[in-house]
Order: structure tokens, then sequence, then C-alpha cells
């Protein structure tokens, strides 16, 4: 099967952590004997780059024969259903589907597709009556896994023993950074000498090394889908303390360790306390069916029905 993959985000030598998790998709369907192109439209370098997508869509399905097109986005998915003569998959991966202006455009982009994958109950609900396919973006777990705590925090040269709150993402308003940073010191009013590391803009590669160096952590976020962070963490038996977001509580389920609260700095402090008290889980358990080969094997199947269809 060939595919032409058109997605608003991907990795770039200057913005390495930006829609890695597209490409680690890419390459677990390869696995599987799917054929990718990759069209990346860079509608963050300039908004003209969405103007010119139409454009370089068609010259590309000049240029070869695929099967179908999956789009990344809504954006991507306006631009790929600028041609009828193959099918459409689309893949709404964030909050777009929930808040904003967006949302309608989501809906409207979503009836033109021949299947919608969303990444959490809450996105299907907010699509329907849209079917859609709750099919979350899948974890490489042999990257993410538990790793020896001292060593880590030697190579990435953090304080050898004490408490490390770790925040990871990018500092948009929806994230609520400084919620994060008054909980933490909350947590240090109370006589827990704790320290929030912020991890932001590194290659994916590097965040492991981070969840197995620190002990905790911390989600804030006003809206997420399914927070790849999350998952993450728990491949990695890091406690999580989250406020209830996205289907946080469900993927964490009754992991000991880990802990949904309000968004409120003192609730949040009181959470990592008990997260920290406990110390690492065996959340690992509980994400194994996230593993990024599973997850490959179910969009595969999607992609085998809107095929099947379109014949």
């Amino acid at each position: 099967m060939r595919v032409l993959l058109v997605t608003n985000m991907y990795p770039t030598p200057d913005r390495p952590a930006a829609g890695v998790f597209v490409a680690e998709q890419v390459a677990s369907l390869r696995k599987l004997g799917v054929d990718f192109d990759v069209l990346y439209v860079d509608g963050r370098r300039s908004t003209w780059n969405y103007l010119w997508g139409p454009f370089r869509l068609w010259a590309q399905m000049r240029r070869a024969r695929y099967d179908l097109i999956h789009a990344h986005y809504v954006f991507s998915g306006l631009i790929a259903r600028l041609q009828w003569g193959r099918p459409l998959v689309l893949t709404h991966p964030g909050i777009a589907v929930l808040t904003g202006w967006t949302a309608p455009l989501c809906r409207l982009a979503s009836r033109w597709a021949n299947e919608v994958i969303v990444v959490s109950e809450a996105m299907r609900r907010a699509l329907a009556p849209i079917p859609s396919h709750v099919i979350p973006c899948g974890v490489d777990m042999k990257m993410f896994r538990p790793g020896d705590q001292a060593a880590a925090r030697a190579r990435l040269g953090l304080e050898p023993h004490r408490p490390l709150v770790l925040f990871a993402g990018d500092l948009r308003p929806e994230k609520r950074y400084p919620l994060a940073q008054a909980a933490v010191a909350r947590l240090r009013a109370t006589g827990v000498d704790a320290e929030l590391v912020t991890l932001t803009g590194q290659p994916h590669d590097r965040v492991p090394l981070y969840m197995q160096a620190c002990d905790a952590l911390i989600l804030t976020s006003t809206h997420e889908g399914s927070p790849m962070v999350v998952k993450e963490a728990m491949a990695c038996n890091l406690p999580v303390v989250s406020v209830d977001v996205g289907d946080v509580a469900e993927v964490v389920g009754n992991t000991e360790g880990c802990v949904i609260t309000t968004a409120d700095p003192d609730a949040l402090a009181a959470g990592l306390r008990e997260a920290l008290a406990h110390g690492r889980t065996d959340g690992r358990a509980a994400v194994e069916r996230f593993d990024m080969d599973r997850i490959a094997r179910r969009i595969l199947s999607v992609y085998q029905s809107a095929v099947e269809a379109s014949r």
C-alpha cells in the first residue's frame, strides 16, 4: 500500500520535537509494509505555505500513484480533500476538535473524510454523530523504559539527591506552566526541597533521560487530547500528577503513585507529595496497550477499510 501523508507538524533540524509522534507513526507503519511519501506543510514558518499546499498536493499526485491520503490536523485535511480521486483518512491529534474556532472546522473536514481517527473518547463524542475511530498515538516502549536514576541525573547534570518534578512540553498558555511553578513552590513551603525541571524543545530521544532522572511528572493543561507525555512517563514508571484533562484519568487508571487532582496549587502540591512518597510506579504495565506496533496495526486496519470502501 502506498500512502501520501499530509501534515503541518513534522520534525525538522531546527524543531526536532515538533510532530515527532507523526514521524514515529510513519516509521511504525513502514515496518508493516506501508510505503509513505510525506508532504510537510510548514504553516508555523509561514501561513502562505497553506495556500501553496494544494498546488504541492496536486503536483505530488501527478508524480506518484497513491492508494490513499492520510492527513494529520484539520488544515492538512482540508488541503488533502482538494482531490477526490483517492480516499482520505483524517487524524485529529489535538484539542482543535474540542475548543475554539477550529472545532466547527474539524467537524466540516471530518464530514468530507472517508475515515476519521481521534485520540480520545472525548474527541469522539465531540464529533458525534460523525463516526470516528479512537486510536491514541503509540509509545515507543523500547525508548521509553525505566532506567538508572543516578546515571540519568549525572548525564544531564542534575542535582543528585534533590526531589525533581518534571514539566515537559511547550510553554503555551494552555499548558499553564505558572500553575506548575506555583504547585512546586507550595510543595517547598511544606518542607519538601523539590525543584521543577522544565523540558521544552529538546530532541525526543533525550526525553526518556529526563523521565528516568526525575521523581514525578506534573501536567497542568487546560485542554489536551491524549497527551503523549503521560503515556511516556508511565512507560518509564514515573509517577504522574495531573489535572483531570483529556484521557489522562483513563490512561492512569488505578496506578498507585499517580494522582489526578484539581487545578489548584495546594491540591497539586499534595498530589506531588503523595507521588514522591510512593516512588516509582508499575505504570508501564498500564500503557502496554499503547505500544507503537499495536497502534500501527490498528491504523493499518483503518487504511484497509478506507481503500476497500472506495473500491
